[in-house]
């Protein structure tokens, strides 16, 4: 593992995150962009934090254009938080295939989260918390997204399974 970086003034360490992970409450405006369309757009969601990993934002189905979304067959397991279910979105003619994941009857630990959808930065156009653009977290597994507040070094790159 890369030496952890120290959090400066308004960061967070993901080392300093807990395992098993926290659900927090989130009032941020998180905002999600496909095709200059505003997707998803949310000031009440939650984030997971996971040891090593950046927040992984969920957002309530009302906040989503779900007219926009299809379920699919592709599922996941999570053992703190269950079965995954994934979305595709339709959108302009094309399809973002399993853009987004939601837990339908996640455990009792992570139940404020039952049908809210989770978005991977790396597969839409652009995500925000508050104003500023997310980075997304290497990998095509977690989801994580990065902003100037968290501080890694982040899992998901090559490399980073044993973490």
């Amino acid at each position: 593992m890369k030496d952890k970086i120290k959090p400066g003034p308004n960061q967070e360490s993901v080392w300093d995150y807990p395992r098993p992970p926290r659900l927090e409450a989130c009032e941020h405006r998180i905002k999600i962009v496909v095709d200059d369309e505003t997707i998803a757009l949310s000031h009440k969601s939650y984030r997971v934090l996971e040891t090593s990993h950046p927040p992984v934002y969920y957002l309530p189905p009302d906040s989503v254009r779900m007219d926009w979304m299809r379920q699919t067959a592709h599922s996941s397991f999570c053992e703190w938080k269950g079965h995954a279910r994934y979305f595709s979105l339709i959108l302009s003619g094309r399809e973002v295939e399993n853009v987004a994941w939601s837990y339908k009857s996640p455990t009792e630990r992570f139940a404020a989260i039952a049908g809210f959808l989770a978005f991977y930065p790396s597969r839409v156009d652009a995500c925000f918390v508050d104003d500023e653009r997310v980075t997304a977290q290497d990998g095509d597994f977690y989801g994580g997204w990065i902003t100037s507040k968290i501080i890694g070094p982040f899992k998901g790159a090559p490399g980073t399974l044993g973490w």
